[in-house]
C-alpha cells in the first residue's frame, strides 16, 4: 500500500491526512512532508489518521524528528481519528504521553483552539 497526504489549514491549524501505510517504504515521504510543513512555520499540527491502516516505529521516528522544533515555537502536533491498531502502536511505546490522540477532527481542532 502506498501513502496519500494531503494538507490543508483550518484556523491557523495545519492539517495533515494521513491515507495508507507509514511503514519503511513509505516513511520518508511522511517524513519529507512534515520537514515542509515545519519549514513553512507552521507549528500547529494535526494528523488525521482516520485512513492511516498502519504506523511502524519508523513513523512514529519521523514524528520525533520534528517534534522538538514545533515545540520550541510554541507549537504542537495532535493526532486525531486512529483506529484501535493505531492508537494501540502509540500506546504500547509510550508515544500517548508525548503526543495527545482525540477521537474526532473536531475534537482535535477545539484542543487547539482551548490549549494552542
Amino acid at each position: 500500500m502506498d501513502i496519500k497526504l494531503n494538507v490543508s489549514k483550518e484556523k491557523g491549524i495545519t492539517i495533515l491526512e494521513v491515507q495508507g501505510d507509514i511503514n519503511a517504504h513509505t516513511v520518508n515521504e511522511f517524513e519529507k512532508k512534515l520537514h515542509q510543513i515545519v519549514e513553512n512555520n507552521n507549528y500547529k499540527i494535526l494528523i488525521d489518521c482516520k485512513n492511516l491502516d498502519y504506523i511502524s516505529s519508523a513513523g512514529l521516528g519521523a514524528l520525533m524528528g520534528v517534534i522538538e522544533t514545533v515545540k520550541n515555537n510554541g507549537g504542537d502536533i495532535k493526532l486525531c481519528n486512529t483506529s484501535p491498531s493505531v492508537y494501540r502502536v502509540f500506546d504500547i511505546l509510550g508515544f500517548t504521553e508525548l503526543f495527545k490522540i482525540y477521537p474526532s477532527l473536531e475534537e482535535g481542532l477545539k484542543a487547539f483552539e482551548e490549549n494552542g
